[in-house]
Formats: C-alpha cells, structure tokens, sequence
C-alpha cells in the first residue's frame, strides 16, 4: 500500500508531504483547489507521463517521492529482483524527477531506473480509474489474469503453459529435422560421393602426426643409419664398455668386505648402468634393423600425408577432423535411407503433445467459462445501487484460430459491458462513459478484490453524476472495497466522504499575491464541517452540520458492524 507521498515543486505545491492509512482515504475540497494535482504527482511517482507544465513557475525542477509497503509475495519484488535490485526490504520508494524542460529521470530506492521500469513497478502497485485515464481493468490483455486468479483456477494455467511448452520443442525438433532432411536431400549427391571418397582414404585420428614423423625419418635414413653404425663402434672400441664396466665392478667385490657398508652404494650404481647399457645396446640394434631406408616407402607415406591433407582442404576441415565429417556424413545418409523414420517419429510427438495441449486448453476453457458466469453475477449484483440496473456485464471468451494459440489458452477473454438495453454489448472503454466507467469498474473493484494483485486503487471522482441513494451505495462499496485493499478517492459527495477511515481536504489559498495548494488531514470535528460544506455549499447551516454528524455516524456504525464479521484480508 501506499505509505507516504513527497511532493516538491509540483504546479501549486511547493512542499508536501503526505501519510497515508489503510483502507479508505478521501480527498475533499472545492472544484479547482489541486485535487487533480495530487493525482498528477502520484502519476509522475509510477511512470506516468511527464509534463514541463507540472513544474512550479520560477522552479527548476519538479519532484515526487511515493513510499510503498510490499507483502512478501508482491509481484513488484519479481520484478526488483529481475532487474537486479534490492528486493528485501519491507518498502519500496519510486521517485521521478521532471526538469522545466520535461525531462525527467526515474529512480528505485534512490538506484537510477528507465522511466519503462517505473511505469511496470507502478502498474503492480497502483490502479487509477477516473473519467478520463484509467488503466489496468481497461487493458483487455489483463482480463484474462483477472478470471483465472478469480476462478483460483491457475494451476490449469500452469498445465497448459507446460503443455504449450511441450508442444513448440516439438514443432521445432520436427522443422528442424525436416530441413535437415531437405538439406540433405538437396545434397545427397554430393555426400555419397564425399562418403565413397572418404571411405577409401579411410582417415585415423593422429595420422597426420605420425606420417609426417615416418616420413622425416626416411627423408634422413642414410644420416640416421650413419649416426647408429658409429654409435654401436664407439660401444665397442677398446674392448667395450661393457668389458670395463665388468672389471670394474670385479674388483669393487674383491675389496667390499674389507669396507663394510662403504661400497655398497657406488657397486649398485655400476650395477644399474650395466643393465642400462645392455638395455640401451640392444634398443640401438633394434632401431638400427628396424630402420627402412626403401625409397619407397618414402614415396608412399609422402602420397598418403598430400591426400589426406587435400582432402581436409575440400572439406575446410582438419586432417583429423575428417574422422566426425565421415561419421556426420554416414549419419544422414543413415537419416536419408531409412526412408524417414526419424520423421515420422518426430511428427507424431507433434500431434501426442498437440493433443496434449487441447486437452489442457479445453479444460482450461471449461473453467474460464464457469467463472465468467460467476463474475458476470457478481458484477451485476453491484450494478443497481450504482444507477446502472440497466447496464449489463460479461465475461466474453473468444476462440482463437489454432495459429494464435499460445501458452496462455486457445481463446482471448474480454470484459464487455451493455449500458443500456438497445445497445450493442462491447469493450469497457468504448461503451461506457466517463462516470459509467468508474461505477462499472468500481462494482468489478468489489468483485475482484481478492483476484487483484494491485494494493493501491484510485478513483478520481467515481460518484460524478449521481447522489442521494446511488451516492451511498457507492461509499458503501468503497469502503467494503478499503476492507481488503487501500482505496484513495477523489469526490464531491457527501455520502462517498464521510466513508473515509481517513479524509484530506485540499484547498487553494493566496500567499503574497500568488496561489498555492494546501492539504491537510481532518479530525472528526474537522471532517463534520468539511462534509456540511459539501451538504449546503458555500453557507453552512446547522441543518447541514446535523446532517454532516448524521453521515459520520451512520458510517462509524457501518464500519463497526463491518468488522464485528469475519472475513478475509488481503495482503498489502
């Protein structure tokens, strides 16, 4: 709800702060005091359009602050979150500033925001409806979440989305495999002759290392062969190193027991490099008899190495690489001989999760259809004590072609109204006029409470145009609709006024030659005298003040009796 509102340099007001209760608050004053104002400033705090002509003359500047309180579950914290900002806290404040120019800048929590971002945060926050702006109920792209949080039917809605969901993978594995096919298909020609081409050559990983190793060493067998021949002579010469080593270690023995312990090191380490020379001898002659120096052998590995290299070149791939090209290839000429299969599988998960779909979609309708039937009732209920007994409401669900289904359901909800009866039902905003308009959206406001996630409502003179009986039950509906959410209202009746748990009486004064608005919170006293002037106008009588406690009295007793019953609270 709406805790506080700070308003700096806006039009008439150059300095005002406002606290705001739960429940209902009315605003009060003579035509063309600010009342108006004080909605434009709150309509600057949530996004609203900005206007160089709100800010004060000789300003340079314009602000407003509104302070929110959020329930853990509000969905202005999905939002805060998903922008990356602090969404713990208990409250929110949405501040805009407008330059003399008509810029302005929007900030969360005093963090710099896009004024698009205050406007989204604003829209979960605060719901206006006067005679000439509105939004929320008006939006048929919301009607169809007002149904289904009012039918308390949005597992379904999840069911279907899931289903939605399950469909569209679908669809897309099968497009994509059917241009994969047809790719395929565009090319087979060429991929059985790459298959043919590669199986012949039949290409290993590593190869390519290996052959340019083989073939180095043929390129400079002769030098190798040379280098091995002297190695083996070296060994050899003066009777070899094996001899000596021998010799050596013979006379070591001889003298091990006259040192004991100080021999034993240096004979292991002799003995070890023996082995290592026998071991390394016999390595050298192996390599030396493996070693091919048959020039072709050369020739051959040097083909291999340029065709498998060419190959890789055609392909624009690595010589390794041709290994998953073959593997590739012989998979979708696998795909292309099996005369579709995989095809035919993918299209029938197509129609299995189609199916699917309509079924949760039917079922979905089916509740939609029930609740509209509900909600036109109570809608309709409201619609006599409002001077709308003519007026009548539906919930209009339209199939949609299955091209627009979507996971939302298979048909598009619409509030729509008839006014009177020798006119064409249709849309809210284009059948109802202004004061109708906020009548039916207030009885819809009643009905819909609990289903509306928006804490704050604005009703900018929803009683213009009638009085007397219709005046209260349109205060009586006010404050049942302040029982579960905050309700601000802007009105000239008496009835709608002394309603109020709070009541603001805006007024414009002179100060030094110039004019500016004040607002100020009434006491009871206050308010008796506030709501007699708007019984008897410019004099107030005693009849009037009577009258006025009369008001107060009756609503004091009404609210008291309101919450001596049970009932459920919405979060805030």
């Amino acid at each position: 709800m709406l805790r506080s509102l700070s308003i700096r340099n806006v039009v008439l007001i150059d300095r005002l702060d406002l606290g705001f209760e739960a429940g209902l608050c009315v605003l009060t004053g003579e035509t063309g005091s600010g009342k108006s104002i004080l909605l434009d400033a709150l309509g600057l705090a949530i996004g609203f359009r900005a206007d160089a002509d709100l800010v004060a003359s000789g300003a340079g500047q314009s602000s407003v602050a509104a302070e929110f309180e959020l329930a853990p579950d509000h969905p202005a914290r999905a939002i805060l979150l998903d922008q990356g900002l602090d969404a713990d806290d208990e409250v929110v404040v949405l501040r805009r500033v407008v330059s003399e120019r008509g810029r302005s800048r929007a900030f969360v929590n005093d963090q710099p925001v896009s004024v698009a971002l205050l406007r989204r945060l604003g829209e979960t926050l605060v719901e206006v409806h006067g005679q000439f702006e509105t939004h929320g109920l008006l939006d048929p792209a919301t009607h169809v979440r007002f149904v289904d949080a009012y039918g308390r039917h949005l597992d379904l809605v999840d069911v279907v989305a899931d289903a939605w969901e399950g469909w569209r993978t679908a669809r897309i594995a099968l497009v994509v495999a059917e241009e994969a096919q047809r790719r395929a298909r565009a090319d087979e020609e060429f991929l059985r002759h790459a298959a043919e081409e590669l199986a012949r050559i039949d290409p290993r990983l590593g190869e390519e290392e290996a052959l340019a190793e083989s073939r180095a060493v043929l390129m400079h067998g002769e030098a190798i062969l040379g280098a091995m021949n002297e190695a083996q002579a070296d060994l050899a010469r003066g009777g070899g190193i094996e001899v000596n080593l021998r010799q050596a270690l013979l006379k070591l023995e001889r003298a091990k027991a006259k040192a004991p312990g100080r021999l034993d090191a240096p004979i292991a380490q002799l003995e070890r490099a023996l082995i290592e020379l026998n071991e390394g001898t016999a390595e050298l002659e192996r390599a030396a008899a493996g070693l091919d120096l048959d020039p072709a052998g050369l020739e051959r590995a040097e083909e291999r190495l340029f065709e498998l290299r060419r190959l890789a070149r055609k392909h624009a791939t690595s010589v390794d690489g041709l290994v998953s090209l073959r593997a590739d290839i012989d998979k979708k000429l696998s795909e292309l001989d099996d005369g579709g299969a995989a095809l035919v599988r993918l299209a029938r998960a197509v129609e299995t999760t189609r199916a699917a779909y309509a079924a949760a979609a039917q079922k979905l309708s089916a509740a939609r259809v029930a609740t509209g039937d509900r909600l036109r009732d109570a809608v309709e209920r409201e619609l006599p004590a409002l001077m709308l007994a003519s007026a009548r409401f539906r919930v209009g669900l339209a199939a949609l072609a299955e091209a627009d289904w979507g996971p939302g359901g298979a048909e598009r909800v619409i509030f729509e109204v008839q006014t009177n009866p020798n006119t064409a039902a249709g849309p809210l905003n284009r059948i109802a006029s202004g004061g109708e308009l906020s009548r039916i959206m207030l009885a819809l406001k009643v009905a819909l409470a609990e289903a509306d996630p928006v804490s704050t409502l604005v009703f900018d003179e929803v009683d213009a145009g009638v009085g007397g009986a219709a005046a209260a039950a349109v205060g009586e509906r006010l404050a049942r609709l302040g029982e579960r959410v905050q309700v601000l209202v802007v009105t000239h009746s008496p009835q709608v006024a002394a309603r109020g748990r709070q009541q603001w009486r805006i007024a414009k004064v002179a100060d030094g030659g110039a004019n500016r608005t004040e607002v100020a919170v009434l006491s009871r006293p206050e308010r008796a005298e506030e709501i007699a002037r708007m019984l008897a106008g410019a004099s107030v009588t005693a009849e009037a003040r009577a009258a006025a406690l009369s008001l107060l009295a009756g609503s004091e007793e009404a609210a008291k009796k309101a919450n001596a019953k049970p009932k459920k609270t919405k979060a805030v």
